[in-house]
């Protein structure tokens, strides 16, 4: 799909109400948590934000990255997600952080996002973190420079790729702790999109589904 008409939407898709839980829970592990969606979390919860973050290739189709965590000792190893990470004290509000965070783990230039806005926040109980998802967008093709202490690979996936309902699939994944659960999830690359991640964007495309475009 063609980047400016996907901006174009998103534009008018953000002045809408957002789905929140009722987008979320179409991606959500099963049984379904609900301490994720309860109105009183851990009141000690951390706050992180990540960016979901559109750009042009060379053609001119829309693409979003997406980023592969190394493996290490903690919940969300080897997990793919969007760039983004934990809120400073620094930090003037969790835009500043999802975009700090981004030009740390893949390199880009914060200073030429355009953020569009954010979607629900979303209760992560493994790690005990609020996150608020950000959407933004650069002009042109960013040239990505990954942290490799935090970042294995960058997948660049096409953005009409996010919205094929075939790549939507369910299957038993490994959890911190060696336990094994069922989950939906998003196939990118061969990679298992699960998780908090995907449930973003089960927000994400359940808006844009339900969108008069």
């Amino acid at each position: 799909m063609e980047f400016g008409e996907v901006i174009r939407r998103l534009e008018m898709l953000l002045q809408q109400p957002l789905p929140g839980r009722k987008g979320q829970i179409t991606m959500a592990p099963m049984p379904v948590d609900e301490t994720r969606f309860a109105q009183q979390t851990r009141k000690d919860f951390r706050k992180g934000a990540v960016l979901m973050l559109f750009y042009p290739d060379e053609s001119g189709i829309c693409h979003v990255p997406f980023i592969k965590r190394p493996t290490y000792p903690g919940v969300h190893s080897g997990q793919i997600a969007f760039p983004g990470g934990k809120m400073e004290e620094s930090d003037g509000d969790l835009a500043y952080t999802a975009l700090r965070e981004s030009e740390e783990e893949i390199g880009i230039d914060a200073s030429k996002v355009v953020l569009l806005g954010r979607m629900s926040d979303l209760y992560i109980p493994p790690s005990n973190f609020m996150v608020s998802p950000y959407l933004g967008y650069l002009h042109d093709k960013p040239v990505f420079s990954p942290d490799p202490s935090e970042v294995e690979r960058i997948i660049r996936c096409p953005f009409p790729r996010i919205l094929d309902r075939s790549i939507r699939k369910s299957g038993s994944v490994k959890v911190h702790g060696g336990i094994r659960i069922e989950a939906p999830y998003f196939d990118i690359e061969s990679e298992m999109v699960w998780g908090a991640t995907a449930m973003m964007l089960g927000e994400f495309t359940y808006m844009w589904e339900q969108s008069n475009f």
